[in-house]
């Protein structure tokens, strides 16, 4: 599909499914990209892609969905400021998955320097871009997404401001750093399981009531469906690392059993 098509539909709330990748791995990449996800994101915060991984990563998304699914691009990127957010969208980027928001004046930052002027202050060299998005800077402003990590503490006390902030399209969970922001002595301690549970829910619901897409990070398929089924309207399933590991090691069991 097209930037502009998918950022309509994750407008529109509707459900959407992704995958995570962390690996400067074109080839392994592109085939990601056939398989018949919405989007694809690239790591750019803690992924092991520098740049040029990120360019040839999104090469290899359009190249995969050219084949298959119709995937798009989208790069969490490094910080929040305009020269990662705006290198990421001249690469050619449907979108990027800003990390550490804290507050309603963080979203505005990351919108400000994902968009042109008068809306914002991204500088004009769209590069690749032009070619996948468009050139002309109000339409490249509509076919791309800001999404907002709600991942601190901060960012979960003003989540309702950070959700109604003009211009935003959509907060993204960062379960890891959520948990740890509600307590937990590691991910996934099940001594807060209850609290974050109580946070996942808080987020998909203000989310909802300010009329914007919520989405979250997951390890599998199963947990992907059950947070979409939960309010959430799209979901990333993670990440090729990951799977990479536990697909060798159930392979190594069953030749050993």
């Amino acid at each position: 599909m097209s930037s502009k098509d998918f950022a309509e539909r994750l407008r529109d709330r509707q459900k959407l499914v992704g995958y995570w990748v962390v690996l400067d791995a074109p080839v392994a990449t592109e085939r990601i990209a056939r398989v018949g996800y919405d989007y694809v994101v690239l790591d750019g915060q803690h992924g092991l892609i520098g740049y040029q991984g990120l360019l040839t990563g999104l090469l290899a998304v359009d190249a995969g969905a050219a084949l298959g699914s119709g995937s798009v691009g989208l790069v969490r990127v490094e910080a929040n400021h305009p020269t990662p957010i705006g290198r990421a969208l001249d690469a050619g980027a449907a979108g990027v998955i800003v990390p550490l928001v804290d507050s309603s004046d963080d979203v505005t930052r990351a919108v400000q320097a994902a968009k042109y002027p008068p809306a914002g202050v991204r500088s004009y060299g769209p590069m690749r871009s032009a070619l996948r998005v468009g050139p002309v800077p109000g339409d490249a402003d509509a076919a791309t997404v800001v999404l907002a990590m709600i991942e601190t503490p901060l960012g979960l006390k003003n989540v309702a401001e950070i959700c109604a902030t003009p211009g935003l399209d959509g907060v993204y969970v960062g379960p890891s750093d959520l948990a740890l922001s509600v307590g937990a002595r590691f991910p996934g301690d099940p001594d807060v399981a209850e609290p974050f549970e109580e946070a996942v829910a808080l987020i998909a619901r203000t989310a909802q009531d300010a009329g914007i897409a919520a989405g979250i990070h997951t390890p599998d398929g199963q947990t992907a469906q059950r947070r979409l089924s939960q309010g959430y309207t799209f979901a990333t399933v993670a990440s090729d690392l990951t799977h990479l590991e536990a697909v060798a090691a159930s392979h190594l069991d069953a030749a050993r059993s």
